[in-house]
């Protein structure tokens, strides 16, 4: 079989969305190719590679620049992250380097064309990420359960969530848990003293994938408030376990959820998420009809199709085809 490798900056023990992503499409891909995943290349099996898919533009960029010295004539493909689309293309010569390098360019969202500049849009494909559908759970029935899930860093925008907490801090049927590891321990500090603050508010530190997994089945809703997104993996896997989303409104979850989605609130705006929270918990009361809750999952439901793995397989076995084709 043809041998693709994926350059990942994250393999198994960081467990975020890079190494889900590079793992899940080692599988996807592994009935028609062999493919090996790599935190740097070359490596000593590098001559039996014959087509690179590269995940982040500026934090691969020296593998890239490396595969395009060996192997100018062979397929690369560079998959873009949210901070290579929404920072580091416009600041940083090597990841607007592997740009140029690249026979093919990826994004995981819709709205991820328009970031690059206007002359690489057309070549630019989109990958929507994929997940196993889970059942849809009961939900508790007085509380409003709703769960962040995301490491405690810049770009998750954890503050956001942690001023949410506190003006809800006297709502003790809305109930939130956070799920992550304190990678800024400034941040971790916040997250105990929010809890202090706000008995409502939980945070559980980092949980396996299964376990995370299951709370999120658990939950009425998912808060994401990042600054930046390149197609957050946490989205899909609520929308396909039936919990709808409350998202702060970049373009990376614009491009997941749709521009025309009724669950967005300005990034950082703590206090329209805080309304955002009261007001699907009120809309589950039987005088409000069909509310806010129930238009989200409606609108969820509609979006699902696009996180199924046959699409994402049949995305992917087109892109290494491609590329084993050759510049």
């Amino acid at each position: 079989m043809p041998q693709l490798v994926i350059v990942t900056p994250a393999l198994r023990d960081a467990n975020n969305g890079n190494w889900q992503t590079a793992r899940r499409w080692q599988h996807l891909l592994q009935d028609r190719y062999y493919v090996r995943l790599v935190k740097q290349w070359p490596t000593s099996l590098s001559c039996s590679d014959n087509a690179m898919i590269a995940l982040h533009a500026r934090r691969s960029a020296e593998s890239v620049a490396a595969w395009a010295r060996a192997y100018p004539d062979r397929g690369l493909a560079v998959v873009l992250t949210g901070t290579d689309l929404y920072r580091d293309i416009a600041v940083d010569e090597s990841a607007r380097r592997s740009l140029q390098l690249a026979s093919e360019l990826v994004v995981l969202q819709e709205a991820g064309p328009a970031a690059l500049p206007q002359a690489l849009q057309p070549t630019c494909r989109v990958i929507y990420q994929s997940t196993t559908a889970r059942k849809t759970l009961t939900k508790a029935s007085r509380l409003l359960r709703a769960v962040m899930v995301g490491h405690l860093r810049e770009e998750k925008s954890p503050e956001t969530l942690f001023a949410a907490a506190r003006l809800l801090a006297d709502q003790p049927h809305i109930r939130i848990d956070h799920i992550g590891e304190a990678l800024d321990p400034a941040l971790g500090a916040a997250a105990q003293a929010t809890m202090a603050a706000a008995p409502n508010y939980r945070w559980l530190g980092g949980l396996a994938h299964e376990e995370t997994r299951r709370r999120i089945q658990r939950a009425h809703l998912l808060v994401h408030c990042s600054r930046m997104e390149g197609g957050a993996h946490v989205i899909m896997e609520a929308v396909a376990s039936g919990t709808p989303v409350l998202a702060s409104k970049i373009d990376g979850n614009i491009g997941m959820l749709g521009a025309d989605y009724d669950g967005y609130f300005p990034w950082g705006d703590a206090t329209a998420l805080a309304a955002l929270l009261r007001d699907c918990h009120d809309s589950r009361r039987p005088q409000h009809g069909d509310g806010l809750l129930e238009t989200l999952m409606r609108q969820c439901a509609r979006r699902a199709p696009l996180f199924a793995p046959e699409a994402e397989r049949a995305a992917l076995r087109r892109l290494a085809s491609d590329l084993l084709k050759g510049r």
